[in-house]
């Protein structure tokens, strides 16, 4: 909660030492720490996701963008610049030079995600270079194209994980927002000049793996440094902040936009829960380090605050948020758009009281070492060096640890039921599949307190819901223990059935001597051919009845169960 984070380096530790085999640049491993961060990623790609470009693997745009996100792996992107069919020379040959249409965007973004036959490109050639193709086991299958354009693009959202209403209004996705003035928070103007289809998306993230949700918010905000340029970005900034300030966070209390100043209809009927995050991204044209005022970045991270720490911010706490200060890996370098060090106009900005950034850098491929260079490059000699000729932006990435999902629960023992007597020595031991779990365990053994397990077996969430005990593990007249523990992110739970007992053959140990054998059939056949005479009396009760006769056909049951 402060003004800027330098981020470039930092790791830390949550739940124990993170370990370090996905993120080492210099030996090409571009990835997270750990699997369960969320990367978010920022690009304004300047024009290049558009239908009339043209879409073949090479030494160009097209190409160059679908192996950067290949190589970064992010949970999320949001794309500024999109859409544009003018800018980038191809709309006028391909008779197509405006603005791409939602649809027509929509089917490009998924062109460029997983190829297919380009319905836009004149003689309808199949994509050759797209994102899947460089990371086969990756996709980012969920898409959201904003409904507004500046006249020149759209602003779009990919994620990974589906969209979703997170705040009861009916819409997983808002393109852009009006605002009326509030009194009670006179640091902005009423209207959506200079928001320019800033949008929202919301997210739903696995429960077994998050403890809440996400939003995904981003805009473009207006370039140029005349004074009409620098006031419609300092407006715009307040009016967004003032939107997640009411609309996710209701103002600090339990009612989104409680003073009914935002245009969202249907409206909202909840805010966030406190372990969803809100974070926004995007180019906001204005480096925060050298402006000489309060920027974009510091106006919608601190809101109205008249100082940083006040209570009137835009985290969910209503202290501020926090906004990045990325760096180049290898040079330290700020810049994110030109070749001027402090020019840094993309920005990632986050709630931090509820999401921690590991780290965060700026994906520069002009100035890797070709020792560095991610494995997704490969096939592209010398690309490396022209990608960031080919987008004007530079990506900006950001690693966050969200907060953990509650313990797993719900997985209860079926069978066998508890304390079960005579079962074979490779018993089917079955559970019923709990509630946020990312693996189960079953555990075996001798002792009550399953120390000592004699067997266990970890089992995937997916996977099934029984398994065998393999054999020569039991004994004949053993009694044993088992449970079920379940396990994610926030921790290890037991099963709430608890642990469960069952015997191996019990009963076969007619002479309890502790095992099955050759004395227990002798036994048998004494007891038989007692039963044969007329004194088989087996109870000693000086009686031959009933008593007898039940006794002897226990015995001849356990015979028949004897392995």
């Amino acid at each position: 909660m402060i003004r800027s984070t330098f981020a470039f380096g930092l790791a830390l530790v949550c739940g124990g030492a993170a370990s370090l085999a996905q993120w080492n640049p210099a030996n090409r491993q571009w990835g997270k720490d750990d699997p369960d961060d969320y990367r978010v990623v920022t690009f304004n790609i300047q024009d290049r996701i558009c239908s009339t470009n043209i879409k073949q693997e090479g030494q160009n745009s097209w190409t160059a963008i679908a192996v950067q996100i290949a190589a970064l792996r992010p949970d999320v992107v949001f794309m500024a610049e999109c859409g544009d069919n003018s800018a980038n020379g191809t709309g006028a040959a391909q008779g197509y030079n405006t603005v791409d249409t939602v649809q027509r965007l929509t089917d490009t973004v998924n062109l460029f995600m997983r190829g297919g036959t380009d319905p836009y490109v004149a003689g309808n050639p199949a994509v050759t270079a797209y994102v899947t193709k460089y990371a086969p086991s990756y996709d980012l299958p969920y898409v959201y194209v904003s409904d507004q354009t500046d006249n020149f693009n759209r602003n779009i959202v990919l994620s990974r994980f589906p969209l979703v209403d997170l705040n009861g209004d009916f819409r997983t996705s808002i393109g852009t927002f009006t605002l009326s003035a509030d009194p009670a928070n006179p640091y902005y103007t009423a209207g959506n000049a200079g928001v320019r289809g800033f949008l929202f998306s919301e997210i739903n993230l696995p429960d077994d793996r998050y403890g809440g949700d996400f939003v995904m918010g981003g805009g473009h905000l207006k370039s140029g440094g005349a004074a009409a340029d620098l006031s419609e970005r300092l407006v715009a900034s307040q009016r967004i902040a003032y939107y997640i300030d009411a609309i996710f966070n209701g103002l600090g209390g339990s009612t989104p936009d409680p003073n009914v100043r935002c245009s969202n209809f249907p409206r909202p009927n909840k805010v966030l829960t406190a372990q969803t995050p809100v974070v926004w991204a995007g180019d906001f044209n204005e480096d925060e380090l050298n402006n000489g005022r309060d920027g974009p970045a510091l106006w919608m991270t601190r809101a109205g605050a008249a100082s940083p720490g006040a209570t009137d911010g835009t985290d969910r706490d209503r202290t501020d948020s926090a906004y990045d200060d990325s760096r180049d890996p290898f040079t330290n370098n700020r810049n994110t758009q030109g070749s001027n060090a402090n020019n840094k106009l993309d920005y990632i900005c986050w709630q931090d009281s509820i999401a921690t950034l590991r780290r965060s850098f700026v994906f520069r491929a002009s100035t890797m070492p070709s020792t560095a260079t991610p494995p997704e490059f490969a096939s592209y000699p010398g690309l490396y060096f022209n990608i960031s000729a080919f987008t004007d932006h530079r990506a900006v990435v950001a690693d966050f640890v969200l907060p953990a999902p509650a313990a797993p629960s719900g997985h209860v023992l079926n069978s066998p039921a508890d304390a079960s007597l005579n079962l074979g020595k490779q018993p089917t031991l079955a559970w019923t599949l709990g509630l946020r779990v990312t693996g189960y365990q079953v555990t075996v053994s001798a002792n009550s307190d399953l120390s000592s397990p004699l067997f266990t077996a970890p089992v995937g969430p997916g996977g099934p819901s029984s398994i065998q005990v393999p054999a020569g593990l039991l004994s004949n007249c053993g009694t044993y223990y088992w449970s079920v523990s379940a396990t994610n992110r926030g921790g290890t739970a037991l099963s709430p059935s608890g642990i469960w007992s069952f015997q191996v053959y019990g009963a076969c140990d007619l002479n309890l001597d502790g095992f099955v054998d050759d004395s227990d059939f002798v036994l048998f056949a004494t007891a038989y051919d007692l039963f044969e005479t007329t004194d088989g009396d087996f109870n000693g009760d000086g009686f031959t009845d009933d008593a007898d006769f039940v006794l002897f056909a226990a015995a001849y049951d356990a015979l028949l169960a004897c392995p």
